[in-house]
């Protein structure tokens, strides 16, 4: 916010002026928001030796909290913002696919948790993911994901410091072979269009996983939730919080083999302060049931969104629960619903129509 200094007929000295004016904030981000701000820089520049590169590119999955954290800025600029993402990562201005302004975040009623069903609900849940039948992806093939996504841009404006704005729903896509190799993302509006490449070099990890890498963790919940830890204890949030979001992650755009999938929901119900939702709605509008963990430092709690009768996993949400950074309670900070999850035989095939490429 720009401050307006009071128009004054004769001249102030220094001491006379610092004390008509207010105190000045303190600048300075927790370490866990500079962080979070870092991890999604650095997930946003790709490099190139070849050819000009787009300041912004495509990361694997998308950052997991603010894309401007806790920084409050004017219509303008924030307007500014999404045009210059638009152009750099497009090389030029394409009206089909300009950056959607954003809107004003959902607010819900916060529904109570609970551990007196996790034991329970979670066994249901891993029974669910131990009888998956999705077909294992081949050499040359490709997972594909679609999913309907929202996620938060920016904490407050300058105007209201209570109003969190969020991308308005939109489909994502995305294509990873089983190694993790190569892959595409098609996200209209957020990527060039046509979508982008996700091919890398670097090693899979829990931070960056194939169906290959996962395929060789261990199936045994404490062994599993052991790798975990030791994987993200330098993540720069709590463990416990950073061990949920992590499985978390693997849940919205990964194709997770049955007998590990049903292994990370014991695992997850081992973390402290994980609990019970009996309601929650996933980006689709889809009621389920959801385990769910609050994060101490932001003041947000992450919802897995299951379907009550048959315990599919359906989706994922972030609601405030606790004030923090200006966001009130009841913010709808991110919302996902997956709404296919298959194997196609190449890289921009969507399923049901074979040949039909992005």
């Amino acid at each position: 916010m720009i401050r307006k200094k009071p128009r004054h007929k004769e001249s102030l000295d220094h001491a006379e002026l610092a004390r008509l004016l207010p105190a000045p904030g303190d600048p300075h981000l927790s370490l866990d928001r500079h962080l979070l701000l870092e991890e999604h820089l650095m997930n946003e520049i790709r490099p190139t030796a070849t050819a000009p590169a787009p300041l912004f590119a495509p990361s694997r999955r998308p950052a997991r909290r603010l894309l401007l954290i806790g920084v409050p800025v004017t219509a303008a600029a924030l307007a500014g913002v999404f045009a210059f993402t638009a152009m750099t990562s497009s090389g030029g201005v394409d009206p089909a696919a300009a950056t959607p302004p954003p809107v004003a975040a959902p607010v819900v009623r916060i529904e109570p948790g609970s551990t007196a069903q996790l034991a329970a609900t979670v066994e249901h849940i891993a029974a669910a993911a131990s009888a998956d039948t999705s077909p294992e992806p081949g050499p040359g093939q490709y997972i594909y994901i679609k999913s309907e996504v929202s996620y938060l841009t920016v904490s407050h404006t300058d105007t209201d410091d209570s109003k969190a704005m969020v991308q308005p729903l939109h489909i994502r896509e995305v294509w990873n072979s089983p190694d993790g190799k190569q892959g595409w993302l098609d996200e209209p509006g957020y990527q060039p269009k046509g979508g982008s490449t996700l091919d890398t070099d670097v090693k899979p990890s829990l931070g960056g996983a194939s169906y290959d890498y996962l395929k060789a963790l261990p199936t045994d919940p404490g062994a599993l939730l052991k790798k975990i830890y030791e994987e993200t204890k330098d993540q720069g949030n709590s463990p416990d919080q950073e061990a949920f979001a992590t499985v978390g992650d693997l849940l919205n755009e990964e194709l997770v083999p049955a007998k590990l999938s049903a292994a990370l929901y014991r695992a997850a119900a081992k973390i402290p302060g994980v609990m019970v939702v009996d309601h929650a709605q996933d980006a689709a509008g889809r009621e389920g049931i959801a385990l769910a963990h609050v994060d101490q430092k932001g003041g947000d709690r992450t919802e897995w969104i299951f379907d009550p009768k048959t315990y599919a996993y359906l989706g994922s949400r972030a609601v405030q629960v606790e004030q923090a950074d200006g966001i009130q309670p009841g913010t709808v900070l991110n919302r996902t619903a997956v709404l296919e999850r298959t194997v196609v035989d190449a890289q921009k095939q969507r399923p049901g129509a074979r040949g039909t490429r992005a």
